[in-house]
């Protein structure tokens, strides 16, 4: 199974985003101003499971979603990108 690093920039103390470490969280992270941060990293096998700890995180109570592709693992290729090029830290 694979497990990938994701990140939460936060940009002016309120706008948060999480995306994926590494390559396939480029283009998200090319939209953050440069005085964005980075908050918080986590590790999950899914978008769901991100979420799930990313709402844990913020105390918002359990995530959920009406979209099935969300709880799909991730696939061992995109953990082999990732550890090209992240730091496992």
């Amino acid at each position: 199974m694979a497990v990938l690093k994701h990140e939460l920039w936060v940009e002016n103390d309120q706008e948060e985003m999480l995306c994926l470490a590494g390559p396939r969280g480029n283009d998200a992270r090319s939209l953050l101003p440069k005085s964005a941060k980075l908050l918080w990293t986590v590790w999950a096998n899914s978008h769901f499971e991100a979420m799930s700890k990313y709402y844990q995180y913020r105390g918002w109570g359990a995530y959920s979603t009406e979209h099935e592709s969300d709880l799909t693992p991730y696939p061992e290729e995109w953990a082999h990108e990732q550890s090209a090029s992240v730091p496992s830290n």
